[in-house]
């Protein structure tokens, strides 16, 4: 076993907590939670996450009281702070002044504002403005001892096709292919079906449902150029945050082998991992593939950078987007737990620490339901959690030498998905490279 050093040398525990969004609660209820936080053995909170309207109600006018009393409120009571850049919300006042900012759908039709991660990579309004922000915040907080990790943005993903875009993604080529179109050519096969380029300004972005899809080799420079200006994105929007504050580590949260995204691209720019993780259950109750799975990206995060990572997400009881919110058996979430501290996660952390009382989420599991905390079988369950956490210290920073490897490879993923051929539809590659893991777990 080989041990590194904590997320944080001056939090040297497991962490253990939850997105917490108090500026959704009255002041009062402000207390209640660092009482319930201490009984359920929490210390950590996410916070910030889609605040950017709470946190800048109307341009250059910043309300960062509340987020004041709030960091102070979590270092009396011993609850470090991963706090988060509010990207990934943009406010509708923003949008409605600047509506460059927003993305533009595969059928070139600019969205409108609403639901969230709904910006455009390439908008240097956005760009500017998601900075100005970041500096704020790394300014103000900065020293705040309550400040544990930065976490920048909040499950990156999307594709943008606007015209900025479009020609961000002319450029990526012309680099890639050191300005040589006969050389962009032959790498397409572009002569079968006519589909040879004779100017760059000829290239659109591929896809349905109006564009090029004929295009292997188009398809799969698009999926690396999204990542790559993905990455671009948060590589912008965390360097005030390194600038300022280059003691504090960075993160970004990852939605496990999610398509898009290409952790192996981004590991040498995070500090330390971090995915979220919200396995159904529903085929049957308590059913080995769903671990399997939560196994299988477990070990991946830990192999990104060999060395321990952080379940930055996960339920405690149910998730809203399942055809049905199958609760836990009891149990299973203290099983669920100790798998991620026995792969490699310095913590485990969900989201939310409170139960929504409206809008999208409503539903979606939390620690504190809408029947309330202590008492109720999830708080219970979640305590017991703590409890455990608490007496496995010395397992901070350990991390197991693997002696067997899978190769997961996302280019690759894209390749056989685009393929027209051999077989049409979902080629398996996830669920091949899963049986092969199987055999070792």
């Amino acid at each position: 076993m080989t041990t590194y050093p904590p997320i944080n040398p001056r939090f040297p525990s497991l962490w253990h907590g939850g997105d917490y969004n108090p500026e959704q609660w009255p002041r009062e209820i402000w207390d209640e939670d660092m009482a319930w936080m201490r009984e359920a053995g929490a210390n950590a909170a996410t916070v910030g996450v889609f605040s950017w309207v709470s946190l800048e109600p109307e341009e250059g006018v910043f309300t960062f009281d509340w987020m004041d009393e709030l960091m102070d409120l979590m270092h009396a009571n011993g609850v470090h702070a991963i706090l988060a850049t509010p990207s990934a919300a943009p406010p509708a006042w923003m949008a409605k002044k600047y509506p460059e900012i927003l993305r533009v759908g595969p059928d070139r039709v600019r969205r409108l504002h609403g639901n969230r991660v709904n910006y455009n990579w390439s908008s240097p309004v956005y760009r500017e403005k998601v900075s100005e922000m970041a500096e704020r915040l790394a300014l103000r907080y900065g020293k705040h001892p309550a400040l544990a990790l930065w976490h920048v943005s909040n499950e990156y993903g999307g594709e943008d096709f606007s015209e900025g875009s479009r020609r961000a993604f002319i450029a990526w080529l012309r680099t890639r292919y050191e300005d040589d179109l006969d050389s962009l050519n032959q790498a397409y096969w572009s002569r079968f079906w006519g589909h040879t380029y004779t100017d760059w300004e000829q290239i659109e972005i591929p896809g349905q449902p109006y564009s090029e899809t004929a295009i292997h080799g188009l398809n799969i420079d698009w999926r690396r150029f999204v990542n790559d200006q993905i990455l671009d994105f948060y590589l912008h929007e965390s360097a005030p945050l390194r600038r300022i504050t280059p003691e504090i580590p960075v993160t970004t949260n990852m939605m496990g082998t999610y398509d898009i995204v290409d952790p192996w691209k981004w590991k040498d720019h995070v500090d330390v991992l971090s995915w979220d993780s919200y396995p159904g259950f529903t085929d049957h109750p308590v059913d080995t593939g769903d671990f399997v799975k939560i196994a299988f990206t477990h070990d991946m995060y830990r192999s990104l950078k060999g060395k321990p990572f952080l379940l930055i997400e996960s339920t405690p009881v149910s998730s809203n987007w399942y055809a049905t919110m199958r609760l836990k058996r009891p149990g299973v979430h203290k099983l669920e737990a100790m798998q991620a501290i026995a792969h490699g996660s310095e913590g485990v952390m969900y989201f939310q620490w409170r139960q929504s009382r409206g809008s999208q989420e409503k539903f979606h599991g939390a620690v504190v339901s809408h029947a309330g905390g202590p008492g109720t079988r999830t708080f219970e369950e979640v305590a017991e959690v703590g409890r455990e956490l608490a007496g496995l210290s010395d397992l901070v920073g350990s991390c197991q030498k693997p002696e067997v490897a899978i190769i997961y490879d996302w280019e690759n993923a894209w390749a056989l998905r685009d393929s027209c051929g051999p077989i049409l539809g979902d080629k398996g590659y996830f669920h091949t490279a899963l049986k092969h893991y199987r055999g070792f777990w």
